[in-house]
């Protein structure tokens, strides 16, 4: 595919209200606004029609790969420096546009190249990490399962048995996305040994994993999230994370993927701010654009300060992360604050619509339907607050 000439780079995203781009390098800048470019073109006109046929448009993973911002923070994939701010940014963009779109790319190029790109030898970032972030294979993480998801560090039921240079993993996983149709999917399961958490690369086709659609979701439809089965997959020794030895190594990826998806809820409350912002203005009520009227207004000062606020956030975790002084708090602070304001901006931005604002024809009910995985995911909101308030007080909370 052939992407189109490159964006002008003085482009201003017009929720961007106190100018973070600036944060950019003019470089970064350049990519990021390619990402906006091809997100409008190549996924905004077919985005509806795939969310309603709860089907993924699989075929853009390439050409969105080709864009070369899938894996710009490891050693083994990136072109050129990159900070955490535009790695964060891009996501942003995303899911500006679809935030399905947004889980579906992040899967692969962030939970599952971060498990690789933080766990795997450095033979196997090097056999890895650049056929994904060429999008020639597309990856899945499998760690919730259908008894364990808040509790997955103290409650994972799938076990890791080894015989000799062979591990045998049995168990189940629920809403794993890509699943269905991923190249490799990265397994967590704990060593029946030492009962520590353990991470695998179980292969597209191995005999004993199977993975079937959950169907009926009324949000993220896009995003083809499975069921899987492992009875009795066999896995070499070779295919196993060797730098994952507890949990303690699992809370790293998170850590890390936790900051994507406080930029994915930012990036979903522009989307729906956008559109609630331009139906305003061309809807008429009483002889005049209700745009015009002040609880309108209200509502939509709100969402801005909302969008606002959350970006401010985003940027600075995004910073400790570069910094290397980045604390689990910190990313959990983040992705609870700013997934509530998303959940709060997209209701809104839908009232505002008022009847109009549940269908697909006006750009928000995608939005309002969606936020409601990207509030729950990576941790729900009140066990993010727990790790903060641990952080505040120095106890533990969770049970």
């Amino acid at each position: 595919m052939t992407l189109s000439p490159e964006p002008p780079a003085t482009d201003l995203l017009e929720a961007d209200f106190y100018a973070f781009q600036d944060l950019l390098t003019p470089a970064e800048l350049k990519k990021a606004l390619a990402v906006r470019e091809f997100m409008e073109r190549e996924v905004r006109p077919i985005a509806d029609d795939y969310w309603e046929r709860a089907e993924c448009p699989v075929h853009l993973f390439k050409p969105y790969a080709q864009l070369g911002t899938i894996g710009s923070g490891w050693a083994e994939t990136q072109g050129e420096e990159t900070s955490a701010v535009f790695r964060g940014w891009v996501g942003m963009e995303t899911a500006r546009v679809d935030s399905s779109f947004c889980t579906f790319i992040g899967v692969s190029g962030g939970l599952a190249m971060t498990s690789i790109g933080i766990g795997g030898s450095a033979e196997q970032r090097e056999t890895w990490l650049p056929p994904m972030a060429a999008g020639d294979v597309i990856g899945a993480f499998g760690l919730t399962e259908p008894l364990a998801g808040s509790d997955t560090a103290k409650g994972l039921r799938t076990t890791a048995t080894r015989t000799g240079d062979t591990w045998v993993l049995d168990g189940a996983k629920r809403w794993i996305g890509n699943a269905t149709f991923a190249d490799v999917v990265v397994i967590w399961a704990k060593d029946t040994a030492d009962d520590q958490v353990k991470g695998f690369l179980v292969r597209k086709g191995t005999p004993g994993f199977t993975a079937t659609k959950i169907e009926r979701k009324q949000s993220l439809r896009i995003v083809q999230n499975a069921d899987i089965v492992l009875d009795g997959v066999r896995v070499d020794e070779a295919d196993r994370l060797q730098g994952i030895n507890s949990f303690r190594d699992v809370a790293k990826v998170l850590r890390i993927t936790r900051d994507g998806v406080s930029w994915q809820a930012l990036g979903t409350m522009i989307g729906a701010y956008e559109a609630a912002v331009a139906y305003t203005k061309q809807r008429e009520q009483f002889g005049n654009p209700i745009a015009s009227y002040q609880l309108i207004q209200d509502k939509l000062a709100t969402a801005y300060g909302n969008v606002t606020a959350s970006f401010a956030m985003c940027v600075r975790v995004a910073q400790l992360q570069d910094l290397g002084t980045q604390k689990d708090a910190h990313a959990a602070m983040a992705k609870a604050f700013v997934t509530t304001r998303m959940r709060e901006t997209v209701a809104l931005c839908r009232e505002a619509c008022g009847g109009n604002g549940i269908t697909l024809d006006h750009g928000v009910a995608r939005f309002f339907a969606d936020a409601e995985a990207v509030y729950t995911f990576e941790g729900t909101k009140d066990m993010n607050q727990l790790i903060v308030g641990r952080a505040i007080t120095g106890h533990a909370a969770f049970v």
